[in-house]
C-alpha cells in the first residue's frame, strides 16, 4: 500500500527497490552524463545508512503522505522491533531501519529521497538548471552543473565543472543528511575524475582512450571486487567436492555464474579497449 504513493514522489535518478529500474539503468544513466562533459566524480559512502536512519526524522517524512494512524502505528512498530542477536536476545533498535526487513528499502528510498530532492532542485523545469538551454547558459559563464545517480544508499553525484565545484556539493550533501542521523564517511567518500575511475554498483566506470585512435569513452569495466568475491565462493564449494555430492555442488556453481554473467554481460574485459562502448 505505501510504495504506490512514494513512488508518485520519487524522483528518476533513485534505481534502487523500485519497480521496473535495475542496477543497469543506473550505469546507462552514467554512461550518458560521463560522455557528455560530467568529469568529476563525488563517489559517496554513507556510514551505516540502515542502521543510522533517525527514527523522528523518517516518521516526519512518511506523515507528510500517510495521515491514517493505523498505517503509521504499524510503520513505527516495525521500526521499533528490535533485531535478534545471534544468541537469541532481542536488542532495541532506537535508530535505523532493521536489515532484511521487508519494508527497509522502502524506508531508506523515502529518507533519502530528500538528498535527491535538494541536489536535483535546480532540475525542476523552473530551476536553473532545468532546459538544456539553462544549462548551456550556466557552462557559458564558467558556473557548474551537476547530475546525482543513487541507487538505495549507494549514490554519486556527477559534476560538469571542476574538482572544487564536486567538493562544494559534498559539503551540502553532508548538510542535507544529517538531520536524517547519517554523514558521508570520511574514509570511503572522494572526488575523483572519471579518467581515473571508480566502482559503483560492482561495475568499474572509467573514461579512456579507445585504441588505436584518439576517441575517448566511458567504459565499463567488472571492479575487482565481484571478481574476487565469486572467485571464493566457487572455491568454498569446490573444497566440498569430497565431502559431498559432486552433481549438487556443480549444478550450484553453474547458477552462480550464470547469474554472475548475466549481470556482468555488458562490461568491457579490461584487456581488450578495442571495441566500442557497451
Amino acid at each position: 500500500m505505501l510504495e504506490p504513493i512514494f513512488e508518485a514522489d520519487f524522483l528518476p535518478v533513485s534505481y534502487g527497490f523500485r519497480p521496473m529500474r535495475r542496477a543497469h539503468d543506473a550505469i546507462a544513466e552514467i554512461h550518458m552524463f560521463g560522455s557528455r562533459g560530467y568529469q568529476w566524480v563525488l563517489d559517496a559512502d554513507i556510514e551505516a545508512c540502515f542502521d543510522s536512519i533517525d527514527h523522528a526524522a523518517l516518521m516526519d517524512r512518511v506523515r507528510l503522505r500517510v495521515k491514517e494512524k493505523r498505517v503509521l502505528v504499524l510503520v513505527k512498530a516495525f521500526l521499533k522491533a528490535g533485531v535478534l542477536t545471534e544468541y537469541g536476545d532481542v536488542e532495541d533498535s532506537d535508530i535505523g531501519t532493521p536489515q532484511g526487513g521487508i519494508l527497509s528499502p522502502l524506508l531508506a528510498n523515502i529518507a533519502l529521497h530528500v538528498l535527491d530532492e535538494q541536489v536535483m532542485a535546480p532540475w525542476q523545469p523552473d530551476g536553473t538548471m532545468g532546459t538544456l538551454y539553462r544549462r548551456h547558459a550556466r557552462r557559458g559563464k564558467g558556473l557548474p552543473t551537476w547530475r546525482i545517480i543513487r541507487y538505495a544508499d549507494d549514490f554519486v553525484v556527477l559534476v560538469h565543472g571542476s574538482r572544487d565545484d564536486a567538493e562544494h556539493l559534498r559539503g551540502d550533501v553532508a548538510v542535507t543528511l544529517a538531520p536524517l542521523g547519517l554523514r558521508l564517511s570520511p574514509t570511503k567518500t572522494r572526488i575523483v575524475h572519471m579518467s581515473d575511475g571508480f566502482d559503483f554498483l560492482g561495475f568499474r566506470i572509467q573514461w579512456k582512450r579507445k585504441r588505436g585512435t584518439n576517441r575517448w569513452y566511458v567504459y565499463t569495466f567488472i571492479a575487482d571486487r565481484p571478481v574476487r568475491s565469486v572467485k571464493t565462493k566457487i572455491r568454498a564449494l569446490t573444497n566440498r567436492l569430497s565431502q559431498a555430492d559432486p552433481g549438487r555442488i556443480l549444478t550450484r556453481i553453474n547458477q552462480i555464474q550464470r547469474g554472475w554473467a548475466s549481470y556482468f554481460q555488458h562490461a568491457v574485459c579490461k584487456h581488450t579497449l578495442n571495441c566500442d562502448t557497451s
